[in-house]
C-alpha cells in the first residue's frame, strides 16, 4: 500500500484481502470513498441476508443467513472494515430501519434474545478480518478453520446473553442458541471454502 493508502488498511501488515485489490490508491480521497462503499455495501448485504429466516418451533432464536454475510463480508473486507460494516448495521437497525431478521428494529430487538448476536458479529467480524490479512482465506482449509472461529465468536457472545434474556439454564441455551445452528454453519464454512479461495484464483488470472 502506498503512504496515500485509507488508514483502515493497516501499514504493519503487508497482506492483502480482496477488498485491497480492488484499485483505489490515486488519491486518498478515493481510497476513502472505495472503503466506505464497501462498508455500506456489507451492511446492505447483512440486512438482506437477515430477512432469509426460518423460524425454528420452539425456539427464539430462527435461522438467518446473516452469519454467512457477515463472516463473508468481513473475510473480504479485513478486520477493521468488516467489524465497521457491522456496526453500521447494527446502529441503523437500533434508530429503527428495519433490518434486523424478519424487519425488526429498535432496542427491543438488540436487547432481547438475538442482541447477542447482534453484538457477536462486529466481534467477529474482528477475528475472521485478522485471519483473512493473515491469508487463511486464500486455502479451503485456512477458509472453513476462519468461519468456525468467526461463529464460535458469535455463539460466544450471542449463548450466555441468550440465556441471561430468556432464563434458560446454560446447556439448555446452547441448544437453542448454537447446537441447532451448527450443521448449516458447517455447510457455509464449506462453502466459503470454495468461494474466495476461488476468488483469490479469479483475481490472480
Amino acid at each position: 500500500m502506498t503512504s496515500l493508502a485509507f488508514p483502515l488498511v493497516p501499514r504493519s501488515n503487508p497482506r492483502q484481502v480482496l477488498a485491497d485489490l480492488i484499485p483505489a490508491e490515486s488519491s486518498r480521497a478515493r481510497a476513502i470513498a472505495r472503503d466506505v462503499t464497501l462498508v455500506v455495501a456489507v451492511a446492505a448485504l447483512t440486512a438482506l441476508a437477515a430477512q432469509i429466516r426460518i423460524p425454528i418451533p420452539g425456539l427464539p432464536v430462527p435461522i438467518t443467513g446473516q452469519t454467512f454475510a457477515v463472516l463473508l463480508g468481513a473475510a473480504a473486507l479485513g478486520p477493521l472494515r468488516g467489524s465497521a460494516a457491522q456496526i453500521l448495521y447494527v446502529g441503523v437497525g437500533l434508530v429503527g430501519l428495519p433490518v434486523y431478521a424478519g424487519g425488526g428494529a429498535g432496542a427491543e430487538v438488540l436487547l432481547g434474545a438475538s442482541g447477542g448476536y447482534l453484538i457477536g458479529f462486529v466481534a467477529a467480524s474482528a477475528v475472521i478480518g485478522a485471519m483473512a490479512r493473515r491469508g487463511m482465506d486464500r486455502g479451503v482449509l485456512g477458509t472453513v478453520l476462519a468461519f468456525a472461529a468467526g461463529s464460535a465468536v458469535i455463539y460466544a457472545v450471542g449463548v450466555p446473553w441468550l440465556a441471561v434474556v430468556a432464563g434458560m439454564a446454560p446447556g439448555e441455551a446452547f441448544v437453542a442458541g448454537a447446537g441447532v445452528f451448527l450443521i448449516g454453519d458447517a455447510i457455509k464454512a464449506v462453502l466459503a471454502g470454495v468461494l474466495l479461495p476461488g476468488a483469490w484464483r479469479l483475481a490472480r488470472s
